[in-house]
């Protein structure tokens, strides 16, 4: 027996100074940042994604109207220009959020069960690098597939199913997923590109073209809405692009004219015109 558990300590040894045991970690801590008791009796928006981009300019913009804000990020304490905000609004609260945690996405709707959100709007996805946007078939990244389904199809679908009731409770009950263009059969550039992301942005339309068959049951609205091409990347300019400021200026525009009958449409960003799938 002695030298049966010798041979073990040996072997476990053996296994933790060459890496071959998995190590423990502590779970990363639960970041908070502002205090939801100072929200008023002005609308509520959820954005994910509100870090950098289309959802940092969102927040801001929805803050400057007087909105209570709710913004979600992977790493609130490395989101320096988000901590900014919440310094400047008193009512613009941040929590961790990776949108593939649906455990996490379950906490927080606990934690605002009681909380009206006026607006929903999920912001959070995983766009195509430059370079790897263009490979054909056999560049394919297979992890890349299954994170982009993961993350712009899926996540989306989650976060409506688990706020469903906050918004329903809300006075303007939107829930308002951003897509693209990308994933309209339509629209679409018709040659090999992109593959993981157009797969994944026409998965979340199916999704939420499915789920708008229920949501009005709760008088909720769930629409799809397109960007437009905007430069997003500091330092990159797209041609044909608009910039992030402008895109946001007219998307809040188009989610304040969303009335129950564009349910489950697919809208553009300039004018709310339906675009096709």
């Amino acid at each position: 027996m002695r030298s049966i558990a010798v041979k073990l300590l040996v072997l476990t040894t053996l296994a933790i100074s060459t890496g071959l045991m998995a190590e423990t970690s502590e779970p990363e801590p639960i970041v908070t940042v502002g205090d939801p008791a100072k929200f008023t009796s002005a609308p509520t928006l959820l954005i994910t994604g509100a870090n950098r981009g289309i959802g940092l300019e969102f927040a801001q913009q929805y803050s400057q109207l007087g909105w209570n804000i709710i913004a979600t990020a992977r790493k609130p304490e490395s989101s320096d220009d988000l901590l900014a905000l919440a310094k400047e609004y008193d009512r613009l609260v941040i929590e961790r959020l990776d949108v593939t945690d649906f455990a996490r996405i379950e906490e927080l709707s606990k934690k605002y069960a009681t909380q009206p959100i006026d607006v929903l709007l999920s912001n959070a996805g995983i766009t195509p690098k430059y370079k790897s946007a263009f490979k054909t078939v056999s560049g394919v990244d297979w992890d890349m597939a299954a994170k982009s389904m993961e993350v712009n199809a899926l996540a989306p679908l989650k976060l409506s199913q688990a706020f469903m009731e906050q918004v329903a409770a809300s006075e303007q009950r939107k829930i308002v997923i951003i897509s693209s263009k990308a994933g309209s059969f339509e629209l679409s550039p018709k040659m090999p590109m992109m593959y993981s992301y157009r797969a994944s942005k026409a998965a979340l339309n199916m999704y939420i073209y499915t789920l708008s068959f229920e949501t009005p049951k709760k008088d909720v609205t769930v629409t799809l809405l397109s960007p437009g091409q905007v430069n997003t990347v500091p330092g990159m300019k797209l041609p044909n692009a608009i910039e992030t400021d402008e895109s946001v200026s007219k998307m809040i525009a188009v989610i304040e004219s969303i009335t129950p009958e564009q349910n489950g449409k697919f809208l553009d960003y300039e004018d709310g015109a339906e675009l096709p799938w």
